[in-house]
């Protein structure tokens, strides 16, 4: 019995593990492009 809990503890880490790094390294969401200049268009920074 606690060779299948520990079976399944193993797997739901190693998923979690990979599935953090392909949303960390393969899979890039797209980002709206913000450009901060300030002096022009009122952006609000000092």
């Amino acid at each position: 019995m606690n060779q299948i809990i520990q079976n399944i503890l193993v797997v739901v880490t190693v998923l979690t593990a990979v599935g953090y790094l392909v949303q960390k390294f393969i899979w890039k969401p797209k980002k709206a492009k913000t450009t901060k200049a300030c002096g022009k268009n009122d952006c609000g920074c000092s």
